[in-house]
């Protein structure tokens, strides 16, 4: 029985054992298993109306993605924090018939909006098309299982369908990250399915033609190598939603924070006390060399040539957390943070090193309470 068949009662009962013994094994399970529990609870408190085989409401849709407190007492935690417009405009966009786009700088959480949007409104998030440089147009559209098309010719039994046709067939919420690494080319199959909503197969002279509830979030940046820019065309069939960088310290430090807490929590690493000094540590020093200047703003600074966000201070602090639990005194102390501010900030080693050396001696050095960061920073820089 498919997570479409079962919906967010079934993940609570019938298949709630099953699915939560997964996902306990799974190193990183999906969000439909991940927060199965929070699901139910939403689909049992929605009394209101929800778009063609929609689990959720657009209003439950949305209170899963920021969070809060159902009437029965049971606390929704925010998947995203950030403007609220932004995920209603969003959930709204996929109650159309349009194509959502999430667009943004590398690690303003676009995979994870998709995901969660896609797990609230299908109840299953993994109708995916990852796209890089060598997806096919057969990822999108369909391919074939060639020993039954050597054997018995084209057919229906001979089609492999891709998670696009999927959603199409099955009113689901399909997705596609990184569009914009795909091939021009192949960008454009999903003009005809996104305008049309039909999938035409010449081969059986037949087509998949999409059934209420599908839909499709796409995820781009225009920020790294190996971009492709989108047709007019295509651009056209999408409501473009831009999800910005956390607009304050302290929504970055929380971001950061929970994500942090989360995958610590999987990974089964030890609780490490006292660590929001060294996370506010980071998310400090990350967004100074992204914005160019101080926290104070009477500092000018260079930038480096990575993006410095806030998944790559996620990454940063929980490798130090492992650090600080498995060979240090689990205290997250600086030492333990270093090295990954070190890696995230030095990606080219020529121009960012001296950028990174003029960030340490013109700030650091001079920061009250930072002494024994600028120790550590030196002596991995060294």
């Amino acid at each position: 029985m498919s997570m479409s068949e079962t919906g967010f009662a079934g993940l609570g009962a019938a298949t709630g054992a099953g699915v939560e013994a997964g996902a306990a094994q799974a190193l990183r399970p999906h969000a439909e298993q991940a927060f199965a529990h929070e699901l139910t609870a939403l689909a049992a408190a929605d009394d209101r109306p929800r778009p063609a085989r929609w689990q959720l409401s657009p209003w439950a849709v949305a209170t899963y993605l920021l969070g809060g407190t159902l009437p029965d007492g049971t606390v929704i935690t925010p998947k995203y924090v950030g403007p609220r417009r932004i995920v209603e405009v969003a959930v709204t966009t996929l109650a159309t018939d349009r194509a959502l786009l999430l667009l943004g700088v590398p690690g303003t959480a676009k995979t994870w909006v998709s995901e969660h949007l896609a797990a609230a409104v299908s109840g299953d998030s993994t109708l995916l098309v990852q796209g890089t440089a060598g997806t096919p147009e057969e990822a999108i559209r369909y391919g074939w299982n060639y020993a039954q098309l050597l054997a018995h010719g084209p057919s229906r039994a001979a089609l492999v369908p891709s998670p696009v046709m999927r959603a199409m067939a099955e009113g689901m919420t399909a997705r596609v990250e990184e569009l914009t690494r795909i091939p021009a080319d192949v960008q454009d199959t999903l003009i005809t399915i996104l305008s049309e909503k039909t999938l035409p197969i010449p081969e059986l002279g037949q087509e998949t033609q999409a059934v209420r509830g599908f839909n499709l979030i796409a995820t781009a940046n225009d920020r790294d190598r190996g971009v492709n820019e989108l047709s007019s065309a295509l651009r056209r069939r999408f409501n473009t939603v831009v999800l910005p960088l956390p607009a304050t310290a302290e929504e970055e430090v929380d971001i950061v924070a929970r994500r942090v807490d989360q995958l610590g929590h999987s990974l089964d690493l030890p609780a490490v006390p006292d660590g929001m000094a060294e996370i506010r540590r980071v998310v400090t020093v990350f967004r100074e060399l992204r914005d160019g200047v101080t926290d104070d703003g009477r500092t000018k600074l260079k930038s480096p040539s990575g993006t410095l966000s806030t998944a790559e201070a996620i990454s940063v602090v929980t490798g130090g957390l492992a650090l600080a639990a498995h060979f240090g005194d689990g205290v997250l102390r600086a030492g333990d943070m270093a090295a990954g501010i070190l890696g995230a900030v030095v990606r080219d080693p020529a121009a960012d090193r001296v950028v990174w050396q003029e960030y340490l001696e013109t700030v650091v050095r001079e920061r009250d309470g930072w002494k024994d960061f600028y120790r550590a920073c030196r002596e991995v820089s060294a």
